[in-house]
């Protein structure tokens, strides 16, 4: 049995893998989470889990008051709550469902303490994968990508020789918007841009899928976890989701992850380190593979993926100021403050604002964050 730490307990991935710890309590023991703001999913969840022992929640307030209603529990609350969470649980595997930038340190952390981290955010690779990558050759810890693409990718390389790989493929639906021009969404809504056409997510990534602002990150993603060069990890568009990556090899045929939108089964194979039970699909051509629709990426209609490459070759800061750039634009769009066409146009405007440091510490990257939020809230809210 392995005890477990639960970062982002009361989000979409976090209550699908609460579901897992649930099915297989003599696998995984959980004994610390962190909820946010969710303070009102607490008690649903601890009857569920009486061994959960830690938590951190957001505000001062809601720690104080759960101390005194639950006086069983350890809590932290705020940023760093989050770091003690990770040093006091005594957890072998930090699972981090946090969504957006405060996860970078958590997953560090994690790293450092030597523990196992299974990865569902996004930012801590895209931000920092340098130092995540940098930790895992010195030994400390150990990682494994929750993204339905990321496994798809394991799973695959997994069952080929390296060599005879000419590319990786990963799939996107196209988001919400995928049936129009770009000169259809000047005035879209965000409730339109929430409307999904396959997978149930949060907020944040959903809007990151109308964008495809997501597919890059995922792109950069591959390029740290599977130390692939970035020219050879290309993006199709696949209407129904069911074939979350591919690899397409020197001979001309594909192999395939193929399964349903559900992150139940990623989650799992992260969780018991890729021990789980798995077949991928080989083929002439992804057309083959069942009824479904394959379309040609088009950069200039989803410009957001070339964003994220061209911001990785510049390095530096340039990644820390994308992804806060990314993040606060779509919580303008989502409260109504800008139009979803601006997302891209802020992120690029950013860009240009904020001074070039080469070879950034973690505290330099934390800096430019806090700065590039600073910036944009004062010019467009």
């Amino acid at each position: 049995m392995k005890k477990v730490c639960l970062l982002g307990a009361s989000g979409n991935i976090g209550e699908q893998s609460l579901d897992i710890f649930e099915n297989d309590p003599a696998s995984f023991l959980l004994v610390g989470i962190s909820i946010g703001h969710r303070i009102n999913k607490l008690d649903g969840i601890l009857q569920r889990f009486p061994s959960i022992k830690y938590l951190t929640v957001q505000e001062k307030e809601d720690c104080e008051t759960i101390k005194k209603s639950h006086p069983n529990l350890t809590v932290f609350y705020g940023d760093e709550g989050l770091i003690e969470l990770i040093e006091k649980c005594d957890a072998d595997i930090i699972e981090n469902a946090l969504v957006g930038f405060v996860g970078l340190r958590p997953s560090i952390k994690a790293l450092e303490e030597r523990k196992i981290l299974c990865l569902a955010n996004k930012e801590s690779l895209v931000v920092g994968g340098e130092f995540i990558n940098d930790l895992l050759s010195q030994g400390k810890g150990k990682l494994y990508p929750i993204d339905s693409e990321h496994v798809g990718v394991a799973k695959c390389l997994s069952k080929v020789n390296r060599d005879d790989v000419d590319a990786i493929i990963i799939t996107g639906s196209g988001g919400a918007f995928r049936r129009r021009e770009r000169s259809e969404l000047e005035n879209v809504t965000a409730k339109e841009a929430l409307a999904h056409p396959t997978w149930n997510m949060g907020e944040k990534i959903t809007i990151d899928c109308a964008t495809m602002m997501n597919k890059g990150f995922e792109v950069l993603e591959a390029y740290y976890l599977f130390s692939w060069p970035l020219e050879k990890i290309e993006v199709v568009l696949h209407d129904e989701s069911m074939v979350h990556a591919a690899l397409r090899m020197k001979d001309g045929t594909y192999v395939a992850d193929v399964s349903k939108p559900d992150m139940h089964g990623p989650i799992a194979y992260a969780l018991y380190e890729g021990n789980v039970e798995y077949e991928v699909k080989k083929t002439n051509s992804l057309e083959e593979l069942g009824p479904y629709h394959f379309h040609k990426f088009d950069p200039e209609r989803y410009p957001a993926v070339d964003m994220c490459k061209d911001a990785l070759k510049r390095g530096g800061l340039s990644l820390t100021i994308l992804n806060a750039a990314d993040e606060e634009a779509d919580r303008l769009f989502l409260s109504g403050k800008i139009k979803f066409l601006q997302i891209e146009e802020i992120c690029c405007w950013a860009e240009k604002k904020l001074p070039k440091i080469k070879k950034p510490s973690l505290d330099d990257i934390v800096e430019i964050d806090s700065s590039t939020r600073i910036l944009i809230k004062e010019r467009f809210e």
